[in-house]
C-alpha cells in the first residue's frame, strides 16, 4: 500500500507502508539520524517521543531487533521513514524484524522514500512538523509546531530503587535511557529513579551522595515552573546533567537555550574537551542548545564544545561540583569514548564526600 509524508512547508513524498499501524494519520515533527547502526536504541529513546525519525542510512534492519539494546520498554517514536527496512535480517541475538516489532506496537514504518531529498529538506528548512497517511492530498501546510510538554508521558511515575553499591543517586527521569541507569550501576551505586518533577524535600530525604539529571524529549522551557526546584536540588549535592538535563541546568542558573533549526541526531558528532583540549566522538540526540552568549552573567562555564558549528556541548558550574553534557557520554548507539565522565562524576561525588567529613 502507498503512503505518504506530508511536511508543513508543502513538501511531500511518497513510499510503502510497510506496517498494519497506518490505520489514521500520524502527525509529528519530522527529524533525521545519521547512524549506520543503532536504530533499536534510537525508536526506544524517550527523547525521541512522538517525532517522526528519518533514517538517514539507506539499509535499516538488516541485524534485526534483541532483547538486550532497548532503551525502555517500549518505542516512543510516532513513525519511522527509511529508504530499505524490510530485508532479511542476520544476527545471533536477533529475536524480531524491524517491521514486525514495529507493527507489534501500531508504529508505522514507510520504505522506498527518498530520504537524501527529504534530509536535505530538513537540513535546508529545518525540522517541521509532517503527517503520514495514505492520503495522496493533505494540506500540510495547516500543521502547527507547537512544542508540547511530553516529559509527564516518559517519566517514571513512582520511586525505582536499583543496586545496592556503596554510592547513592539520585536519577531524576525527565525521560531516561536505560544505558543511563546502566553506567552508573557499572560504578557501584545504588540507584534511586524519581518522577522528573520530584521536589527538593523528597530527594532531601533519600539522602543521595549526588543527582543525575536525565535526557528527556521537548523544549526545556516547557518545565519552566520546575527551575527553582531543580537549582535548589543541583546546588546541594555533586551533580551530573545530560541533554534535556544539560539545558535546564543552564535555564536554571540563568542562561538561555534557543531551538536548532535540525539539531544533532548521530553517532559521530565531533567534540572537544576545552579542559583537556582532547576531542571525542559523541552520541546526540537534541533539537534545542544552550545559548553561549546567555551564560555570560552566570555561573556556568563552557566545558565541551561542537567541533563542527562550536555550540555549546557542555558545562561546568565555576564553584559547585556540577558537570553537563549536551551529548551522551553513555553512548548507546554510538562510540564510548567519553564513558570516563561518569568516573569523573564519581569522583566529584568522592571529593564532595570528603570535605563534608572534613568539616564534620
Amino acid at each position: 500500500m502507498k503512503a505518504y509524508l506530508h511536511l508543513a512547508n508543502g513538501a511531500s513524498f511518497e513510499g510503502i507502508n510497510m506496517t498494519n499501524a497506518l490505520q489514521k494519520e500520524i502527525t509529528g515533527e519530522v527529524v533525521f539520524f545519521t547512524g549506520m547502526t543503532g536504530y533499536q536504541e534510537v525508536v526506544t529513546d524517550p527523547s525521541y517521543k512522538d517525532q517522526i525519525i528519518v533514517f538517514t542510512y539507506p539499509l535499516i534492519g538488516n541485524y534485526g531487533i534483541n532483547e538486550h539494546d532497548f532503551e525502555s520498554r517500549k518505542p516512543h517514536v510516532a513513525g519511522v521513514i527509511v529508504y530499505e527496512g524490510n530485508m532479511s535480517h542476520s544476527h545471533f541475538q536477533a529475536k524480531y524484524s524491524l517491521k514486525d516489532y514495529l507493527e507489534k506496537w501500531n508504529i508505522p514504518l514507510i520504505s522506498r522514500v527518498d530520504t537524501r531529498e527529504l534530509v536535505k529538506k530538513i537540513r535546508k528548512e529545518g525540522s517541521m512538523e509532517a503527517v503520514i497517511t495514505t492520503n495522496e492530498k493533505f494540506n500540510a501546510l495547516t500543521l502547527t509546531n507547537e512544542p508540547n510538554n511530553v516529559v509527564h508521558e516518559v517519566s517514571s511515575p513512582d520511586l525505582q530503587v536499583f543496586g545496592n553499591g556503596e554510592k547513592h543517586v539520585v536519577l531524576m527521569d525527565f525521560g531516561y535511557k536505560k544505558s543511563i541507569l546502566e553506567s552508573l550501576l557499572l560504578l557501584d551505586n545504588k540507584v534511586t529513579v524519581v518522577p522528573y518533577d520530584a521536589d527538593y524535600e523528597t530527594i532531601r530525604g533519600l539522602n543521595p551522595d549526588g543527582v543525575l539529571l536525565s535526557n528527556g524529549p521537548g523544549d526545556p522551557k516547557q518545565l519552566k515552573h520546575l527551575l527553582g526546584n531543580i537549582k535548589k536540588v543541583i546546588s546541594s549535592y555533586p551533580t551530573m546533567a545530560i541533554c534535556l538535563g544539560h539545558q535546564l541546568t543552564a535555564l536554571a542558573f540563568g542562561g538561555n537555550t534557543k531551538k536548532m533549526r535540525f539539531g544533532h541526531r548521530g553517532a559521530n558528532q565531533p567534540v572537544i574537551d576545552l579542559q583537556t583540549e582532547r576531542v571525542y566522538m559523541s552520541s546526540q540526540n537534541h533539537s534545542y542548545e544552550v545559548e553561549e552568549q546567555s551564560l555570560k552573567n552566570t555561573a556556568l562555564s563552557v566545558r565541551f564544545r561542537n567541533v563542527n558549528d562550536g555550540t555549546v556541548e557542555g558545562l561546568v558550574h565555576n564553584h559547585l561540583p556540577i558537570i553537563t553534557t549536551q551529548y551522551h557520554p553513555e553512548a548507546n548507539p554510538g562510540p564510548a569514548e567519553s564513558m570516563q565522565l561518569f568516573q569523573e562524576f564519581m569522583k566529584m561525588i568522592n571529593d564532595f564526600s570528603g570535605r563534608e567529613k572534613a568539616y564534620a
